[in-house]
């Protein structure tokens, strides 16, 4: 990617996908620089064919640890580069980018009649959409009809992803191990094979691929407006949700589907990308439910797998996980990475996920922010953020809207508008699902009260310095997971039970690198009460703490809740990981049990952590 014999593959593109848009939303000249080399070589180096990227070699070259020389035809880590110059675009305007994907994309139309999708990986076509989902941005911008005849060219090649959400019928008994890779590789696909594959199954599918493919349907969508294609990604996440959710939002796979247990792991890479699928579709369709689910994985699953300094990361993290350390556990990759998918390091497990892991924040926030028809503003997730923006009929008038927050860690978020002068514009809130009624003022005034799950509009005459409130209160409440274990929640953060550590640091030298390892030394192996479930205002006690610059340490939680749980002593630690998780609730007599006082901080700031809880029942005890 740089015109020598280095990174030929996806790490290259993947790490610039993340630095560029933090680059230019921090404006920061010395990580622009750093981004430069990889962009100015892309632009330049664009053959007459309309291929661009690595130069293919002309012999194999030998391997070098750490690079990924090869295949450099292959369409799958184009498709990153492609979002890559698609923000630089919308960074900079630099034209050579339309004139660059223009010519790229007439290279497509003619090479994938006889060169498909996945002819050098089944990368092309598991992640078909992403190549797509640029084509129909370039239409957007050129209006170029062959554009539309390439995108569904990409849908014909392209894995089906929306026919097997929607197979609820296929078989469930075991095919090859992980066999989502030994069947169903290449365009044409077998039919038979097809109807064999579904969400249900483990083994059907790799996680990554599955984040990414989710949001394949509605980019879709977009020329084709069939409702087939909402209700199959509906489908696909309720399938998700009861045949292998995790509560952080996410789902046990590592790397194939592997079912609902919090002991599975869940790679980062996945977090990362399923992130962007939700960002993407909840552009094109306005589903309350993507965008809970975004902030979900933002606001537990993203932060606690990446160390609070950025230097390390957890190829794998667990909803469940006491103890991070080098051994091989039940995941699928583990004993390949020789124990090391859990720990703390750069190269443990597989590098892929240091290098993608940076789009996380910086897309996030992108999205924080949409134009919507009427010549509006959309504010659909929630942070602290300025956005300028050009609004109202006609040419518009250049607007400042500054969002003041500390949400998630509470509940009231304050839009301040700057503006030269008075404007007509539509301002569109999301009133998440959890949210039963929420309340907004304008200019310290109640403006309305309305119930959650829906997007309101408030069209009207703006004028400089108008202060907008939006209040969303949030009860604890908790769900169900596997073997009725629950998870308790607050808003969009999930809870899970502090843990103290002991940290080790463990200087490597194969090739997995440094890494560090934590050991608990409290006691984790509690069960929750079952009668206190039916009242939680009552028996869980909420307590705040002031909030520094990073919130997601253990440390610096800005939120605890406490309650009353008792322990189990027959739950006990199993090859590195907590055990089976004991069946709830049991019903039980309080005599010899002595209940304890346990506190629960949010997801996010923990590395070690109980956050599926079994629960117990006693008889004596109210509700």
């Amino acid at each position: 990617w740089l015109g020598g014999e280095g990174d030929g593959w996806e790490r290259g593109p993947y790490w610039i996908d993340g630095l560029l848009p933090l680059a230019y939303l921090l404006d920061d000249q010395q990580l622009k620089d750093k981004v430069q080399p990889w962009i100015a070589w892309s632009l330049s180096h664009q053959a007459e064919s309309g291929y661009f990227g690595p130069i293919p070699f002309e012999t194999t070259p030998e391997p070098e640890p750490g690079l990924q020389k090869t295949p450099r035809r292959d369409w799958w880590p184009k498709m990153v580069m492609l979002k890559v110059l698609q923000q630089y675009y919308t960074a900079t305007g630099d034209e050579r980018v339309i004139t660059l994907m223009s010519n790229y994309f007439r290279y497509q139309l003619n090479e994938l009649p006889h060169t498909p999708i996945d002819h050098w990986s089944l990368w092309g076509n598991r992640r078909a959409g992403d190549n797509m989902m640029v084509v129909y941005w370039l239409y957007n911008i050129t209006g170029e009809a062959f554009l539309l005849e390439l995108a569904e060219l990409i849908q014909q090649q392209a894995f089906p992803w929306e026919r097997l959400f929607l197979n609820q019928d296929c078989y469930e008994e075991k095919h090859d191990p992980w066999h989502y890779s030994r069947v169903v590789k290449r365009y044409p696909y077998d039919q038979a094979q097809l109807d064999n594959l579904c969400i249900k199954q483990y083994g059907s599918f790799h996680t990554v691929n599955l984040a990414q493919g989710i949001k394949k349907p509605l980019i879709y969508f977009q020329q084709h407006p069939d409702s087939l294609y909402l209700r199959a990604v509906k489908q696909a996440f309720r399938d998700i949700r009861k045949y292998h959710g995790q509560p952080q939002g996410m789902y046990g796979g590592d790397e194939p589907l592997h079912g609902p247990a919090p002991t599975q792991g869940v790679e980062l890479c996945s977090v990362v990308e399923m992130m962007f699928s939700l960002e993407k579709m909840m552009a094109i369709t306005p589903e309350i439910q993507f965008m809970d689910h975004l902030e979900k994985l933002a606001f537990n699953a993203l932060p606690a797998q990446i160390d609070a300094d950025f230097q390390t990361r957890q190829y794998m993290q667990c909803a469940n996980q006491v103890e991070i350390s080098r051994r091989a556990r039940n995941f699928y990759q583990d004993v390949g990475h020789q124990g090391t998918d859990i720990c703390y390091g750069v190269l443990t497990g597989y590098p892929c996920c240091t290098c993608n892991m940076h789009q996380g924040w910086p897309k996030f926030t992108q999205s924080l922010w949409h134009a919507t028809t009427g010549n509006g503003l959309a504010a659909l997730v929630y942070a602290p953020s300025r956005v300028k923006a050009r609004v109202g009929a006609g040419e518009g008038v250049e607007v400042e809207i500054h969002e003041q927050t500390t949400y998630p860690f509470s509940d009231t978020i304050t839009f301040v508008l700057t503006t030269p002068r008075t404007v007509d514009f539509p301002f569109h809130l999301r009133l998440p699902a959890w949210c039963t009624q929420a309340e907004i003022r304008l200019n310290g005034q109640a403006w309305a009260q309305q119930a959650g799950n829906q997007i309101v509009v408030i069209d009207r005459s703006w004028q400089d310095q108008d202060r907008l409130q939006l209040i969303l209160p949030s009860a604890i409440t908790y769900s169900r997971w596997m073997d009725y274990s629950v998870a308790i929640e607050k808003g969009p953060l999930l809870y899970a039970l502090k843990v103290e550590a002991e940290k080790k640091w463990v200087e490597n030298p194969d090739h997995y690198g440094n890494y560090y390892e934590l050991s608990a030394t409290s006691d984790w192996n509690y069960a929750l009460i079952e009668n206190y479930l039916q009242q939680p205002a009552r028996h869980f006690q909420l307590q705040r703490q002031a909030m520094n610059d990073y919130p997601w340490t253990l440390e610096a939680a800005p939120l605890r809740i406490t309650t009353r749980a008792v322990k189990l002593p027959h739950w006990k630690l199993y090859n590195g990981m907590p055990g089976p998780l004991p069946w709830s609730p049991p019903r039980l007599q309080l005599q010899g049990w002595q209940l304890q006082t346990v506190e629960l901080v949010p997801y996010g700031c923990t590395s070690l952590r109980i956050s599926e809880f079994p629960t117990v029942w006693f008889d004596e005890l109210e509700q």
